[in-house]
């Protein structure tokens, strides 16, 4: 479990209506092997416990963690308040559905794709899946997944 970052950081906001209010992290540096070079975490802020949170690219190459209206009510904090932040590398193993290894398993083509894909490319398909509320949605889903990987495609 490495220790990313263990001290007190200024909460800011990004301008105009409806901007996310955010911690900057210059010191965490960006994960390769992640879409965007998302780092996930966990750790907790002011004590507030966070599991499976990802940090987010600022645009700068800096990465920056969001800090949810919940989260900031629980610890009656808000932009320009400071708060005192430990996070780890989340180092929680991906693992592929049976259900999905099931199906790449019918298309020897499309599962050779899937495997050489990084493990970040591989999960944003399985989360953009299972984010669906039905089956239906889920089983097209799949199924438009083997189509992307036929063509090469990633989401």
């Amino acid at each position: 479990m490495m220790l990313l970052t263990d001290k007190e950081y200024l909460l800011e906001k990004f301008p105009g209506k409806g901007g996310w209010t955010y911690v900057a992290l210059p010191e965490i540096k960006p994960n390769g092997d992640m879409p965007f070079g998302l780092v996930k975490v966990r750790g907790s802020i002011d004590g507030y416990e966070i599991n499976s949170y990802h940090l987010m690219p600022m645009g700068n190459g800096n990465l920056f963690l969001p800090v949810k209206a919940e989260i900031r009510k629980k610890i009656k904090k808000q932009a320009g308040d400071y708060v005192h932040i430990t996070l780890y590398r989340d180092e929680s193993e991906f693992e592929i559905p049976e259900e999905i290894l099931q199906c790449l398993k019918l298309e020897p083509e499309a599962e050779e794709k899937f495997m050489n894909y990084k493990k970040g490319e591989q999960k944003k398909f399985i989360d953009w899946i299972y984010a669906a509320k039905k089956e239906e949605t889920k089983a097209n889903r799949i199924a438009k997944m083997l189509q992307m990987l036929d063509k090469g495609e990633m989401l």
